[in-house]
């Protein structure tokens, strides 16, 4: 432009510098003239000077704390599993102790009884007459404890539960005694033997082979008690949907019970006919003995 020198026949003063800007007139860039100090810092000189920011890390008691929360936390979840499964076992334990309590009071027909009461059956038509009769008591005890779970009121649910289970454990259990009777393979022994070994064939679902004494428990011992704590796990599983509120479990718990009671009287039967001894060839054998104070079973349906 006219009036101007061109910096380069500008003509500096002896020992000064030049007090332009440090862009130049023309907006010439610092990487493009060079730095007036090798090694400048865009920042202040000053912290050049100071000593250097410290890394952003959690303080070592923080990290102390939260290391001895998170162990605290994991004991305690490991604990409440401790305890929930101690308490499961036991609860399990007390079910399988009520249905050995229970079983002895449960009232068996003879098969001289049950011919009086069904006249003109032969075994197959009473056997399938007393299945019916079993399977709709524990289908109408299932639907009784679903209705009843509709009721929002949690810890009631696990005594309904047992309910159930001791209520379909002693209709079962005298279905299979009745079908000893029926296809002539009375266990030997008293009431207390007997009923040992109904509960040998309830909770292994199997026949009871009354010549191999060996087969099947006659005394309330260790592995009878745990043979029975596993059916009762597998049935408290299998009746968990009967706890579904809103009048839904009800139909579930009918369906499950009836289904799961003639499951069980298939395989007592298929057993039992191995081992049948026809009526015509039955010894006369005595009366069962009845117990002194007989446990009435909730959903059976009367007697003719």
């Amino acid at each position: 432009m006219s009036g101007s020198t061109p910096p380069r026949k500008r003509r500096f003063p002896l020992g000064k510098a030049d007090q332009g800007p440090l862009d130049g007139p023309h907006g010439a860039r610092d990487d493009e003239r060079g730095s007036p100090g090798a090694g400048a810092s865009l920042g202040p000189a000053a912290d050049q000077d100071g000593p250097l920011a410290p890394a952003r890390h959690p303080a070592p008691v923080a990290r102390r704390r939260a290391m001895v929360i998170r162990d605290k936390a994991r004991d305690l979840a490991r604990e409440g599993a401790r305890r929930g499964g101690s308490r499961a076992r036991a609860g399990l334990a007390y079910l399988a102790d009520r249905v050995i309590d229970i079983a002895p009071r449960i009232p068996v027909r003879d098969l001289a009884t049950l011919r009086r009461q069904f006249p003109g059956l032969g075994p197959e038509e009473l056997a399938d007459k007393l299945v019916k009769g079993a399977a709709a008591g524990t289908s109408t005890v299932g639907a009784g404890i679903g209705a009843a779970a509709m009721l929002p009121v949690p810890p009631a649910m696990p005594t309904e539960l047992a309910a159930e289970i001791t209520g379909v454990a002693a209709i079962e259990l005298k279905l299979i005694a009745e079908l000893h009777e029926v296809y002539g393979v009375r266990p030997p022994g008293n009431l207390k033997a007997r009923t040992a070994a109904y509960l040998s064939s309830w909770s292994g679902e199997r026949g009871i082979d009354v010549t191999k004494p060996s087969t099947y428990d006659t005394a309330l011992g260790g592995r009878m008690k745990r043979e029975l704590r596993q059916r009762i796990m597998k049935r408290m599983v299998r009746n968990l949907p009967n706890l579904t509120p809103f009048l839904v479990g009800a139909a579930v718990g009918a369906v499950v019970n009836r289904r799961e009671t003639r499951k069980l009287a298939d395989r007592v039967r298929a057993d039992l006919r191995k081992l049948r001894v026809p009526w015509d060839e039955l010894p006369e054998l005595p009366p069962l003995e009845q117990p002194e104070r007989p446990l009435e079973l909730p959903g059976l349906p009367e007697e003719p």
